[in-house]
């Protein structure tokens, strides 16, 4: 047997060679030595590469069983071994590792048809050779949709099958119902379901052969078959509708018939054929794009893989499930780990069929095709059950599911949820004697399996009190039940449901003195959040609606220092949570002090004035050169807004703003711009990066930088830009681009001169220049606008020691002598300091 393998897979080899390669020149004395001498040491050559080869074949198959024994879910090294086997023809050892590789994984096609193929040369005699083939065939056609698999089952039964070959009525049955089969799983294949229609129309006709032309009724009944079958065919959109509609029409010709064959119309042809025809053949032209698309070698899987999406929401569209089906198995032939094409494909089984072996054979091939997708699982049980599926079965489906790798810990706590009410519903609903120590088993499985994973969740809460619950109302166990809680307490103690779900269950049952010894056990535990109050909240609602009043006062003399206990905890915790808050903010307010930050400038009018008033020592500050005490008063506020809102309309403060916003990155030190050669541009788009001004000035060019202030807060462009220009010439011609668009806005360009405002005269170039080194927000070293504010304050009453030295000199005081004023000779204190502040 070895010997034929051999030789047909030398035959495969010598077919697959070119046959154009030149022949080897023939020695004019085949009688010569020298042709002797060449032949025998070519004979030689070969017999010693066939020794290396068949050596260096063994090492490589001891490589891949060691491989395979370590490692048995490597699909590469099967395929591999299974390629080697075959080449040095091991045919046990063949048999044998693809048995073990169709346990594993679903084979192609391809591979299939090699196995029975090769079966097939070594004995066919023999009606148990015959049979143990066709269920090769029959194991392949059932792991994907092949055409060609089909075909070659089909002829392997017409010409090994004795009884067929013979056109004995059991052999014409079984043929017949072979080819029907055939036809529902893929005669609605578009471009390849017409090989199996020509096929079956073949045999058929060569019935009609065998037929005695005496029996005359029986030529006519087979006749009609093959009519049948061609009007059948012409209603099925399918490749080369017109040729089959000519032979149909030269078909009846021979009947005696009188039709134009060569024309394509539809004449003497009856008018329901005519129709399913006309039908048919705009359906096919409907997705003959489409075939196109899916059968391109150009593009990628994944491209190819969305064009049989579209393939298949335009079938479903259409509304016959056949073709969809049809088509989903033509998908996953192509793309057979595509877990989300078979999660529609089953789910698409389950909303149409419903039931059915169809439906249980879809997804035993799923699974088999994507063992990590829980899901399959989970829908695969469910599936089982609808179609009354015995335990043993279910059983087995779920031990196997309990073999893959999910990805996450859902998928488990999803299969044995499943599982369980699979379970409980066999027992409580259908009316059948089954054991509940099943269900025991698998929720005690499904907490050795999940509680590592999913301590102190809710999902574990739920399964135990699900299984807590059966053991109670199905197993009529209280003590099960209540260890199953215990248990869980264990495990969870720390979680508040639990405790929650084992008393409601005493409750439930009426066992009231048991749930409150539960509550006696935890209402002192610590649980996360509001938990600890929520337990003895519950504890008196619990003996307010069940317990007398003795159990009442007990539980309040239990809960209430408890409770007080909790407050006083909560009280510190938001205490600490303040104190944390108020030196985060007081750190905040320190780095926006620290030298070189200039905060009475950077805050806008209306927040220095809501500062002012809740605040004054935040307000004002410390500098290092004066320390004041100001106490402002309502009309120093309403002066001071008043001076900020004319000074907010003034565009030219923008530009000073804006300068004083250019700080360097060492801090108290300010970078010194000149502005010598400078534009400044206003109204610009906040979206305006230094690109886009760039771009906007690309036709006047000579641009050397660009800054955009940025608000201090919001981080956000202020809508005002400085560039500058190398020359005054460049300059110049900038400034001639105001009121042009940038992005949507006009802009306003003007050369930047921040001194032309009077009121800033007091500050030479000099003074703008120089680094700053002390704070900016004090009030001595603030603007002229500052200036302006305190000077005209009008100074009232005696408690003028809270005003700066800079507003108000009291009578008598020189620079050499401390001032005496009445009413400060003793220090105030907080009280009295607070009401003075509040006197008003």
């Amino acid at each position: 047997m070895e010997e034929t393998l051999t030789t047909i897979l030398e035959e495969e080899e010598e077919q697959e060679e070119t046959t154009d390669q030149p022949m080897p020149d023939v020695p004019q004395n085949p009688n010569s030595l020298a042709s002797d001498d060449a032949s025998d040491s070519h004979s030689e050559s070969e017999s010693d590469s066939d020794s290396e080869d068949e050596s260096q074949q063994k090492v490589e198959l001891q490589t891949l069983e060691t491989e395979l024994s370590s490692n048995p879910s490597n699909y590469d090294s099967h395929v591999q071994y299974i390629r080697l086997l075959r080449k040095m023809g091991e045919i046990e050892k063949l048999r044998q590792a693809r048995e073990a590789m169709s346990l594993l994984f679903p084979l192609t096609p391809s591979m299939w048809q090699d196995w029975a193929k090769d079966e097939a040369s070594l004995a066919t005699t023999q009606p148990e050779a015959v049979a143990a083939i066709e269920k090769l065939y029959e194991r392949g056609v059932f792991d994907y949709l092949s055409v060609s698999l089909w075909y070659d089952y089909l002829t392997f039964v017409q010409e090994y099958d004795p009884m067929v070959r013979d056109c004995l009525p059991a052999g014409i049955s079984k043929a017949r119902n072979l080819f029907e089969r055939a036809l529902t799983a893929a005669g609605l294949h578009v471009t390849e379901g017409i090989k199996l229609w020509e096929a079956y129309r073949t045999f058929e006709q060569a019935i009609l052969l065998t037929i005695d032309e005496s029996d005359i009724q029986a030529k006519e009944k087979q006749n009609q078959r093959i009519r049948t079958l061609f009007q059948r065919q012409l209603s099925v959109p399918l490749v080369n509708m017109k040729s089959t509609l000519q032979a149909y029409k030269a078909w009846e010709v021979e009947q005696g018939k009188v039709l134009d064959v060569e024309s394509s119309d539809l004449d003497g042809i009856s008018s329901h054929v005519a129709t399913a025809y006309q039908k048919a053949l705009e359906g096919y032209n409907a997705r003959v794009h489409l075939e196109e698309q899916i059968s391109r070698q150009d593009i990628s899987d994944s491209e190819r893989l969305q064009q049989f999406v579209i393939y298949l929401k335009f079938e479903e569209s259409s509304g016959d499930p056949a073709r969809v089906q049809v088509l989903y198995e033509r998908a996953i032939a192509d793309f057979p780990i595509a877990s989300d094409l078979w999660l529609d494909y089953t789910r698409y089984l389950d909303k149409t069929l419903k039931v059915g072996n169809v439906v249980r054979e879809v997804y035993s091939r799923a699974t088999k095709n994507c063992p990590w997708v829980g899901e399959l699982w989970v829908r695969y049980l469910l599936c089982l059950e609808r179609g009354r599926a015995s335990e043993e079965e279910l059983a087995a489906v779920f031990e196997k599911s309990l073999q893959c790798t999910f990805s996450t810990i859902d998928e488990y706590f999803d299969l044995f949820l499943t599982r369980a009410d699979g379970l409980r519903r066999r027992l409580s609903f259908t009316g059948e004697v089954g054991d509940y120590s099943i269900i025991r088993e698998t929720f005690q499985n499904a907490s050795d399996y999940l509680s590592q994973h999913l301590k102190n969740t809710e999902g574990l809460v739920r399964l135990h009190g699900y299984w807590a619950r059966l053991e109670l109302n199905l197993g009529k166990d209280l003590n099960a039940a209540r260890g199953v809680w215990e248990s869980l307490l264990k495990i969870c103690g720390s979680m508040l449901e639990a405790w929650k779900g084992y008393i409601a269950m005493e409750i439930e049952a009426g066992h009231i003195n048991e749930a409150r010894s539960i509550y006696k056990r935890c209402y002192s535990k610590r649980f996360a959040g509001t938990g600890s109050e929520d337990i003895c909240h519950s504890w008196l609602r619990f003996e307010r609606e069940y317990g007398t009043l003795e159990d009442f006062d007990h539980a309040v003399q239990k809960v209430t220092p408890r409770l007080e206990e909790l407050q006083l905890f909560r009280l510190q915790q938001e205490s600490k949570s303040t104190d944390e808050r108020e030196n985060s903010s007081k750190k905040k307010a320190r780095e926006k002090r620290r030298p070189g930050s200039d905060l009475t400038q950077e805050q806008s009018p209306a927040k220095r004035q809501k500062d002012a008033a809740q605040n004054p020592k935040k307000a004002y500050g410390k500098d290092k050169a004066h320390e004041p005490n100001l106490v402002e008063t309502n009309e120093v506020e309403e002066m001071n807004a008043k001076i900020d809102n004319e000074n907010s309309r003034n565009e030219q403060m923008k530009d000073n703003y804006g300068k004083q916003q250019m700080k360097d990155s060492t801090p108290g030190k300010t970078k010194v711009y000149k502005d010598q050669c400078t534009a400044f541009v206003s109204n610009i788009n906040l979206k305006a990066n230094s690109e886009d001004i760039r771009k906007f000035f690309s036709d006047v060019g000579g641009v050397t930088a660009i800054r955009i202030p940025q608000d201090k807060f919001t981080g956000k462009s202020r809508g005002l830009a400085y560039v500058d220009f190398s020359d005054d010439a460049h300059l110049a011609a900038a400034v001639e681009k105001n009121k042009q668009m940038l992005l949507g806005k006009r802009v306003s360009i003007a050369r930047s001169n921040p001194n032309r405002n009077k009121k800033d005269n007091s500050r030479s170039d000099g003074q703008r220049e120089h680094v700053h080194g002390a704070d900016h927000s004090s009030t001595a070293g603030g603007s002229a606008t500052q200036k302006h504010r305190v000077d005209n304050v009008p100074i009232k009453g005696k408690n003028t020691f809270a005003v700066p030295r800079a507003v108000v000199k009291p009578l008598g005081w020189t620079a050499n002598e401390p001032k005496t004023e009445e009413g400060d000779e003793k220090p105030k204190s907080n009280d009295e300091f607070r009401k003075m502040f509040i006197k008003k």
